[in-house]
């Protein structure tokens, strides 16, 4: 598994590539809370891009989970986007669908950012 982080504007970008599996779930947590703000000033918004994410285990749907615990205790908009459909599938079965803002793409990610930081 990969894992890019974009700084933008007001909101950070996690791209997930590849399978989120165990194995890769500990490396992924570490990518993630690093653009959570851990070296430094934390972004208004983070949104976890899975456009290339191709399979999401148990372990990964943990960290997801996490991230987003995160973002609300730092008063910081959450998002996941580009879903595929396999994914997308593992996020309405375990009810993440309802407990987080799942968007279709980046775009309509970063057009819903709150435009003044939390």
């Amino acid at each position: 598994m990969k894992a890019r982080v974009e700084v933008l504007d007001l909101a950070t970008v996690v791209i997930a590539e590849g399978r989120l599996d165990f194995s890769a779930a500990a490396g992924f947590q570490a990518e993630v809370e690093q653009a959570l703000g851990g070296s430094g000033k934390a972004p208004a918004a983070l949104i976890i891009d899975c456009a290339g994410l191709e399979y999401v285990s148990s372990a990964g749907l943990r960290v997801f989970l996490l991230a987003a615990r995160s973002a609300q205790r730092a008063g910081m908009w959450f998002a996941v986007c580009g879903l595929r459909q396999v994914v997308r599938e593992v996020f309405s079965l375990s009810g993440f669908s309802q407990v987080m803002n799942v968007l279709p793409d980046r775009a309509s990610a970063l057009a819903q950012v709150p435009r003044k930081p939390a």
